[in-house]
This record gives C-alpha cells, sequence and structure tokens, in this order.
C-alpha cells in the first residue's frame, strides 16, 4: 500500500489499541468517543496514545539507528539498523527508514484526528485548545522531522481523503517547515503552563522545540530555503526567535536540570525535572503483550544476557566508534560512562542480586576493546519489576533542558565567531559543569558542537545537529563527515575511566563506506511508496495556508 493508504489503514487500527499503566497513561482509548459522546473528562485519554504507540516504528530503531548511526557515534558489524546508515548507503529499502516514514505519518492521522474530534465536541472553547495544542505539539514534531530528513513531503490534513486520492504531491520543504513551526506555536500559547499530569507536555516543552526549530530554520532561511547551502551565515530574526523561545523556558519554567547525569537514565527517574517531552512507555509488559507500547530499545543495546537476565541481549553487534570515543575530553568520565560501557566499567543498578554489574569482556571476550552501549541500558526484572523482555520500561527523551541551555547559547552566538557573553556562558558551562568538566570563559559553534555530541550521544539527536549545520555551511559538514574515516575500524584498547590508546598487537580494519555529498542530507523516500505514488518525485507543490499565523506568542 502506499503512504497516503497507509495513513488511513494505520489511523484507523492505532485508535483500536487500549493501555493501562500509572500516571495519565492509565487513561484507556476509547474508539468509540465522537464530537457527540466528548467530555472533558475523556478529553485525556484521547491524547494519550501520541506518547507512545504512534512513535513505536520511529522509537523502536531508526531512532538511533539514523541519529546515532548515521553521524558516525555508532558502529555496527551485522546489524542492518544501523550499518546503512552509518555507510551512508541508504535506500529506499532500507527497512528502519521506511518504519519511521510511516510512523511519522500515524502520528501526523492520529494528531488529526483527534484534533477534528474535540474540535466536533461541545467543551468550552479554552478546554478544546489545550487539547487540541496537545496534538498539534506531537504533529508539529513529526512534521520538523519529515521536513529535515526528507526536505520535500506531503501535508496531509485530511488522512480519509489522502486515501481516496493516494497519488498526490509533496509541499516543499520551507512549507513542511512553516506547518510545524506553527503547529508549535499554537501548543506554545496554549499549553497549560504546567504539565497537567507527570509526561504530559506543557507550553515550555512546546518553546523549547521551537528554540531547536528556530535555530535549525535561521540557517535555511539565510541559505534561501537552501539554494545556497554555502552562504555561511544565519538569519538574525530566526536566531532571535531561538533565543526568545529558550529565554521563555529559561525565565519562566519550572524545569531544572538533574543534579547527577546517569541519574537521567534511570526508570525511578522517567519525567523528572529535566525532560522536556519523552515517550511514555508501558512498563511490566514482554514483546508477546505489548509489543507497540514498550521500549525496545535495552534488547538491541545490552551486551549479554547477564544484563537483561534473559535472551533479549544483542548488543554483541553495536559499539561505540572510534570516532565518538576520542571526542570525550579525559576528564569527561561521567558521561562516557553514563553512555558506553567500558572495561572496568561498574554498574550497581545492573544484576543486583550479584552486588553490580562489572564490565569486564565484550561479546568476543576482547576484555579492552569495542565499549557496548550503557545508555538505554536499566538491567532485567529482578532489579526494577517494571522491566520486561524486550521492554527496559524506560522513557526515551525527545527533548529535555540541557538542549535548551544550549540551543540558547548557540543562539547568542549567532553569527559570530566566538562569544564571551556572560549569559550564553552561564547556561552553556552549567551543561560542563554537571559532567564535572571546568567551565569555558569564551565559545564558539565548534565548542558547542562538541557539548551537544557528548551529552546526548545516544540519544538520536546529533544527525539532526549535522544536519542543521549544513543548512548554510554545507561542505563544512560534507568534509567533517568524510573526515570521520568511516572506512577505516582503529585498533585500539580502552580501559576505565578514560584510557584510550593503540593497540600495537592490531592492524585496523577495512569496510566499504560511502562517501558524503549533498545528497547525503536528503533521505530517499520508501520504494514501495515511490511505486505506488509516483507523484512523490514531482516538483513541490506550495501548500496554502489557511489559518492566520500566530504574532502575540512572545507578549
Amino acid at each position: 500500500m502506499n503512504m497516503k493508504t497507509k495513513i488511513y489503514a494505520l489511523l484507523l487500527s492505532a485508535a483500536l489499541f487500549t493501555v493501562s499503566c500509572s500516571d495519565f497513561l492509565d487513561n484507556d482509548f476509547n474508539s468509540t468517543i465522537t464530537g457527540q459522546t466528548l467530555s472533558d473528562d475523556n478529553l485525556p485519554a484521547l491524547v494519550s496514545p501520541l506518547y507512545n504507540k504512534v512513535w513505536f516504528d520511529f522509537n523502536d530503531k531508526f531512532y538511533y539507528g539514523l541519529g546515532d548511526g548515521m553521524s558516525y557515534n555508532l558502529l555496527a558489524r551485522t546489524s542492518d539498523y544501523v550499518y546503512p546508515f552509518m555507510d551512508l548507503q541508504v535506500n529506499g529499502l532500507t527497512g528502519p527508514l521506511n518504519s519511521a516514514w510511516s510512523s511519522f505519518y500515524v502520528v501526523v492521522g492520529q494528531s488529526t484526528a483527534a484534533i477534528n474530534t474535540i474540535e466536533a465536541g461541545s467543551s468550552a472553547r479554552s478546554v478544546k485548545d489545550q487539547y487540541i495544542a496537545e496534538a498539534r505539539f506531537m504533529r508539529g514534531t513529526a512534521y520538523w522531522h519529515l521536513a529535515s530528513l526528507w526536505r520535500d513531503v506531503p501535508i496531509v490534513e485530511d488522512a480519509a481523503a489522502a486515501a481516496a486520492n493516494p497519488l498526490q504531491n509533496t509541499n516543499p520543504q520551507k512549507d513542511v517547515y512553516e506547518y510545524a513551526i506553527r503547529d508549535l506555536e499554537f501548543a506554545a500559547k496554549y499549553l497549560p503552563e504546567t504539565s497537567s499530569q507527570a509526561g504530559r507536555v506543557n507550553r515550555y516543552s512546546a518553546f523549547g522545540m521551537l528554540s531547536r526549530i528556530y535555530l535549525a530554520y535561521s540557517g535555511f532561511v539565510a541559505s534561501n530555503y537552501g539554494e545556497n547551502p554555502n552562504v555561511g551565515t544565519r538569519d538574525q530574526a530566526y536566531l532571535d526567535l531561538a533565543k526568545k523561545a529558550a529565554e521563555m523556558v529559561i525565565n519562566h519554567s519550572s524545569f531544572q536540570l538533574m543534579n547527577n547525569y546517569p541519574d537521567l537514565f534511570m526508570i525511578e527517574n522517567n519525567n523528572n525535572s529535566e525532560s522536556m517531552f519523552a515517550f511514555q512507555w508501558i512498563p511490566g509488559l514482554n514483546n508477546d503483550t505489548g509489543y507497540g507500547v514498550i521500549n525496545s530499545q535495552q534488547a538491541y543495546f545490552a551486551a549479554n544476557s547477564a544484563i537483561t537476565g534473559d535472551d533479549a541481549a544483542w548488543g554483541g553487534y553495536v559499539f561505540c566508534t572510534y570516532d565518538v570515543l576520542k571526542e570525550y575530553e579525559l576528564n569527561d568520565t561521567i558521561r562516557r560512562k553514563a553512555t558506553w560501557m567500558g572495561y572496568g566499567d561498574f554498574y550497581p543498578e545492573i544484576d543486583k542480586a550479584d552486588n553490580g554489574y562489572l564490565c569486564q569482556l565484550n561479546a568476543s571476550g576482547n576484555a579492552s576493546t569495542d565499549l557496548c552501549v550503557k545508555k538505554g541500558v536499566v538491567g532485567s526484572k529482578d532489579d526494577n519489576p517494571a522491566i520486561g523482555r524486550m521492554n527496559s520500561a524506560l522513557d526515551n527523551y525527545m527533548l529535555r533542558l540541557a538542549e535548551v541551555y544550549l540551543n540558547y547559547a548557540e543562539a547568542i552566538l549567532g553569527n559570530q565567531p566566538s562569544t564571551s557573553d556572560v549569559v550564553a556562558l552561564e547556561y552553556f558551562n552549567k551543561v560542563r559543569e554537571r559532567a564535572g568538566l571546568n567551565p569555558k570563559s569564551s565559545i564558539t559553534w565548534e565548542d558547542i558542537r562538541h557539548e551537544r555530541r557528548t551529552e546526548f550521544c545516544m540519544e538520536g539527536r546529533y544527525w539532526y545537529d549535522l544536519v542543521s549545520r549544513a543548512y548554510y555551511k554545507q561542505q563544512e559538514v560534507i568534509n567533517y563527515i568524510n573526515g570521520q574515516n568511516r572506512g577505516t575500524i582503529p585498533a585500539y584498547l580502552f580501559t576505565a575511566p578514560n584510557n584510550l590508546r593503540n593497540d600495537p598487537n592490531r592492524s585496523p580494519g577495512t569496510r566499504a563506506v560511502g562517501k558524503a555529498d549533498a545528497s547525503t542530507f536528503k533521505l530517499p523516500y520508501p520504494e514501495t511508496d515511490l511505486i505506488m505514488d509516483p507523484k512523490l518525485s514531482d516538483p513541490p507543490v506550495p501548500f496554502t495556508f489557511a489559518e492566520e499565523k500566530i504574532t502575540d506568542l512572545f507578549e
């Protein structure tokens, strides 16, 4: 089936599932809710599915396969959900790409269905706007991903009409970006000041997401919407908007950095003070009873069954790249250990029955190489009853406060080569100091890039940072990617805390990889969709915006 048919079919199937757990997901989604039966009491249940199942096919493999594999944080030997991305050999048949494309449009379709249902109800305008804003937050986030990765894509406002007329054109990237921005601006205006329940987004979640998107869009606008990708500067008006959006979070929200970086990735700390938007997975279910509402990532990351307590431990195929390992400063041991398991690292929260887990051997029995993934690896059900087979029960961050701090610093830096702005340094250094690193007295874009990579490594973020830079300094990013030397696997030795050295007894390995060029920053459309909807290859058609743009967002 083509993409439009997928939207309609998946929209209908998504509306039928039920969930049950603590907090706001303890609301069953009722597919019989209509404009006539909708009440204020069941509005939360209507939008609750937008926090998990609709994102599952994005989260399951693409989240990190693209975000960390394409940016070469993650190395895979045989895992087909990573190596096409890290080798720059993605095509329209790459499985995770197809899954993510469908997932984004399920988010779009489900969000739009919720919006239409709420509009047809009898709730007061202020109540309608709050829950419409929640759905538009999700839809805007999905469209931002689509604009960032595929550029020109269809903007679908009516899933049933799209299914009836599947041959539809794409819309230009600038319109998809604008659509995402308008959704998130609506969310920032009408979401409540504080989350109505733990895990739900609020207006400052939307401002935080806008700080990211305005920042990326500033380079895109300056390049004349992609016509001059080496223009070298960014649009000041959007840099100013990114700064304002970040300031709204910093000055008015209740979000705060967690004191201890590793605590961010503990199940007990789901929906913590730093979490601004995270997927809400159902705890305690296994892959047979809860597939689609669980966080399956631990199974792909965990080095062995001693960690998971079952057979779902396939992390012997994915490792830290040498390129990212050497990115960590010598004293950046807190973030490195929370992200990658190295020989000599000890984790008391894992394998508690044996008094903790000591990282000694990797899947090949070599004690000094191939750091496996730690971030997202939390242990077994004996360590925490919320964990199930293929379900870590750990919420995935889509946005946390540390990013907004770095967005703020980068917006202030703007087009300058460096800045010593006191406020920019204050928030930039908050991120560094939590990692146990010394503050800086001035910063460049390269400093911010470095912090983003090490702070958010294995959180699916880094490729988007490179894409955003490539809007206005494309050749620089191409040179950076090709300079990662992806065709070579260096022979190195590593021991905790951060002792990295060459291995004199081994020769580097080699791999066949692609080279980055201008086409690298645009993913191919899924092959099946291109066959069924050849108009995806036609020139994009401008989108007509019927809604007035919000002009008083920061007042």
